[in-house]
């Protein structure tokens, strides 16, 4: 090496790394170009194809599923029921005589179940003390930050159906 006087000995870092210089092969500037340039474009081509694989899937349609009947229910009642699946809590809120709402059970903080407090007008949820209002589900007191995700309701004379949910 240059900066080793003949004959002396190697250092001790020399012989625990060897390397060996004539051997060493750079990496041009250009190479380099050359390399980012084709690995950004098959990432910009994966993305891409996964985006567009994405749009073509279509969600598949929510069932109708009859939940109760609004015989008997009157303003300030609840009702509890499963939608879209029997995992899947949800919770219907009569305000008025004719006006409905429905929410998923399920805080959208820590997934306590939330329950209705009809004299407060709120979705109560016990484990952390968040507050939800029953007239559109948004986050009124407590750590929620996001609104419970709404149920569509449809009535068909006396039967309740669920439709979907909207987050």
């Amino acid at each position: 090496m240059p900066d080793e006087p003949k004959g002396a000995p190697a250092p001790q870092w020399r012989e625990d790394f060897p390397v060996q210089w004539e051997r060493d092969h750079y990496v041009t500037r250009r190479e380099l170009t050359k390399f980012l340039t084709l690995g950004s474009g098959l990432l910009a081509g994966a993305s891409a194809a996964i985006a567009a694989v994405g749009l073509l899937r279509r969600p598949a349609p929510a069932p109708r599923v009859r939940i109760g009947s609004a015989r008997g229910l009157s303003p300030g009642d609840s009702l509890l029921f499963r939608y879209p699946t029997d995992e899947d809590p949800c919770i219907l809120v009569c305000l008025a005589a004719d006006r409905l709402v429905a929410y998923s059970q399920v805080c959208t903080h820590l997934s306590c179940a939330v329950v209705h407090r009809p004299g407060e007008g709120a979705l109560f949820c016990p484990c952390h003390h968040g507050v939800f209002s029953e007239g559109d589900g948004r986050p009124t007191a407590g750590p929620p930050s996001r609104r419970l995700p709404r149920v569509r309701i449809e009535q068909d004379g006396d039967d309740l159906f669920a439709v979907g949910v909207e987050v």
